[in-house]
C-alpha cells in the first residue's frame, strides 16, 4: 500500500515515488522512518463487487430433534492501493526501475534473507499466508496466480532502496497460488516507521510467467495488522524500540492509505508455539 515512504536515520533519504495505482484515493505527505520523504497513498475499505454464495441443507424427525447445516460465503474487491515508493517490480519508483522479479530465486516462500544468501534479517518470525479468491465466479479460489510481497524490517528499511543495491532483496518474494487459492510467506513482523500504520504490500498477477514486470500487474494492495497486538509485540522485542514509539503516534483514522478502512485489508493474526507470530487473509478480485 504503499505507501509511503520508509527512509531510516542510517539511510539517505530516497526521493518518494509519483505512483498513482489508486481507483480510489491519492494521498498526503508523511514523515518516513528517521527521515523525511514524501508519501503516497490511497483508499482502504470499501467494495467494488460483492458476491454471496449460499447453501443450505437440513434433516430433522418427527420427534422435534434434527441436525443441518449452513455456509454463506460472501467476497468483496480488495482495495486497490499504491504501491509505493520501494516495490522494485520494474516500475520507475524513487527515481529507480529496479526490479527484483527478473531476479532468479525471486521465487520463493522464505524472504527473510536476499536471494542466494544465508544471512537473515532480525525480527520477531512471522508467517503470512494468504487466500486469493474470484468474485466473479461466486468466491472460488484462483489457483495459479502469482501474489509478489515485500515490506520493510523490524527498523523500517525497504531492501534494494536501502543501499541502492538490487543485490540486497530480503523481505521479497514471489508465489503462485495452490489448488485452495493460497499463498504462505515466512518471514518477520514488520515495523512501524513514521507516517505509516504497519503493513505489507502485494501485488497479484495472473501466473508466474506473467509476474515479471509490474505492467503485467492485474491487483495492487496492502495488508493491515491488528494494533493492539502489534504494540504487545513491539513493546516485548527490542528490535521494535522505534515502531513503539511510532505506532503510538499513529491510528487507522490517520495513516494515509488505510483511513478509508481496513475491512477487506484487515488480516487476522494469532501467536505461534515458539514465540512466533501467524496471520491469514482472504483476499478478492474480479477475475
Amino acid at each position: 500500500m504503499d505507501r509511503t515512504t520508509a527512509a531510516q536515520a542510517t539511510v539517505a533519504p530516497f526521493a518518494a515515488a509519483a505512483q498513482t495505482p489508486s481507483n480510489r484515493r491519492f494521498a498526503l505527505n508523511a514523515l518516513g522512518s528517521l527521515g523525511m520523504a514524501t508519501l503516497l497513498g490511497c483508499g482502504g475499505g470499501g467494495s467494488d463487487t460483492d458476491t454471496t454464495d449460499t447453501t443450505d441443507t437440513g434433516t430433522g424427525t418427527g420427534t422435534g430433534t434434527g441436525t443441518g447445516t449452513g455456509t454463506t460465503t460472501t467476497c468483496s474487491v480488495v482495495p486497490e492501493e499504491t504501491a509505493g515508493p520501494y516495490p522494485a517490480d520494474g516500475s520507475n519508483a524513487s527515481n529507480n526501475t529496479y526490479n527484483v522479479l527478473a531476479l532468479s530465486g525471486i521465487v520463493r516462500s522464505d524472504i527473510r534473507s536476499s536471494i542466494g544468501s544465508s544471512t537473515q534479517v532480525s525480527g520477531v518470525p512471522f508467517t503470512i499466508t494468504i487466500t486469493l479468491t474470484n468474485t466473479n465466479a461466486s468466491c472460488a479460489a484462483l489457483s495459479g496466480y502469482a501474489i509478489y510481497l515485500w515490506h520493510c524490517t523490524q527498523d523500517g528499511n525497504y531492501s534494494v532502496y536501502s543501499s541502492s543495491n538490487i543485490a540486497d532483496n530480503y523481505l521479497r518474494g514471489v508465489q503462485a497460488t495452490d489448488a485452495n487459492g493460497t499463498v504462505t510467506f515466512t518471514t518477520v513482523v514488520p515495523g512501524c516507521y513514521a507516517g505509516r500504520m504497519p503493513h505489507m504490500h502485494l501485488e497479484v498477477y495472473r501466473s508466474l510467467a506473467a509476474a515479471s514486470n509490474a505492467s503485467n500487474k492485474i491487483k495492487t494492495t496492502q495488508l493491515a495488522f491488528p494494533t493492539a497486538l502489534l504494540s504487545t509485540i513491539y513493546s516485548a522485542n527490542s528490535g521494535y524500540s522505534a515502531s513503539v514509539r511510532n505506532l503510538a503516534s499513529m491510528s487507522f483514522a490517520t495513516d494515509n492509505v488505510f483511513s478509508d478502512g481496513t475491512t477487506l485489508e484487515m488480516t487476522t493474526m494469532q501467536a505461534n508455539s515458539g514465540g512466533g507470530y501467524s496471520a491469514n487473509i482472504t483476499i478478492s478480485i474480479a477475475a
